[in-house]
């Protein structure tokens, strides 16, 4: 019979990647000795010793998650499994950190995409999809209302109607202790939010709707103001000559320009037009991480704070 050989040049492509098998292999058993070794000293008493470990084991990103969470699971002394949600805790953060780099380098800055991202920082495994739907739901309902007749404070209403009355979208006074009301997809599965996660819903579906409304740096307040045609400019010399009217999204209640002046009565501080100027999306979402950082004022917590704050200047 016959035989048949390989040519020279296949032979040693062959040989190349079965050379090349063996060393990944090789590299794989030994990367998962040096994480198991890594494993076993997260309990060192020594925290100088859990400081570098943390740190090389952090190194390998986010694909050493499972590992972690399957370590968790067979740990019975609680203060290692603390050690470990910290551990993975970091990892997510490093994503997180580069998510919001990238949002804050893209051109549109998309307000709903941004908000999930907050809402990532606590609820990593967030399916971004459920809230875009369910966003998507209430969007079609008040498209279905609108036409091109309407003024300013009709289309306001439907709106308003639809989220608070329909939908059952439900205010909440501000509580630093309840951090899941700052976060866009709990404040939909609960249908209940504070001013400024109810207030970001409203800016994302007017968004959606091409109707002309932006939040404004009212002191103490997230507001929200229907502008006239031209309100994008960043010049304004007086924004307020471009306002019809002020919308507080707690409940949707639609005010005028003297109710709001009364306001900063109230506080003692003079309405200037500083503070009635538009604000941008990234400056929302700055906004809204700011307001989340205080739910986290406990020594335990402080570490979420600086997190959160460092997000803030990241997005500068």
């Amino acid at each position: 019979m016959r035989k048949h050989f390989l040519p020279p040049v296949e032979k040693f492509n062959n040989a190349i990647s079965q050379l090349f098998l063996k060393l990944c292999r090789n590299a794989t058993m030994e990367t998962t000795k040096e994480i198991s070794a890594l494993f076993t000293l997260i309990d060192d008493p020594d925290e100088e010793v859990f400081g570098a470990v943390s740190n090389k084991i952090v190194d390998y990103g986010s694909n050493i998650i499972p590992n972690l969470e399957h370590l968790w699971e067979t740990t019975p002394n609680e203060d290692i499994q603390t050690r470990i949600e910290l551990l993975i805790h970091r990892l997510h953060y490093n994503d997180l950190t580069e998510d919001f780099r990238q949002w804050a380098l893209s051109g549109h800055h998309d307000l709903m995409l941004g908000a999930m991202l907050v809402s990532k920082f606590q609820y990593p495994d967030v399916a971004t999809t459920t809230t875009l739907q369910e966003i998507e739901k209430v969007r079609r309902n008040i498209w279905l209302e609108l036409n091109n007749y309407l003024t300013p404070l009709e289309q306001i209403n439907i709106v308003t109607s639809i989220l608070y009355s329909y939908y059952g979208l439900k205010g909440n006074e501000t509580n630093y202790k309840e951090p899941n009301d700052f976060l866009i997809h709990k404040t939909l599965e609960s249908k209940r939010g504070n001013q400024l996660s109810n207030g970001i819903i409203y800016l994302v579906l007017c968004e959606l709707l091409d109707i002309p409304v932006c939040a404004i740096r009212v002191p103490k307040q997230f507001i929200i103001a229907y502008f006239k045609p031209g309100y994008s400019d960043d010049n304004l010399p007086n924004p307020l000559n471009k306002i019809e009217f002020f919308i507080d999204p707690t409940s949707g209640q639609v005010f005028t320009y003297q109710d709001v002046e009364n306001y900063f009565k109230r506080i003692s501080v003079p309405p200037v037009g500083a503070y009635f100027k538009p604000q941008k999306n990234k400056q929302v979402l700055q906004t809204l991480l700011e307001e989340f950082s205080k739910c986290f004022s406990t020594d335990k917590d402080a570490y979420k704070k600086t997190e959160l704050e460092a997000l803030v200047k990241l997005l500068d």
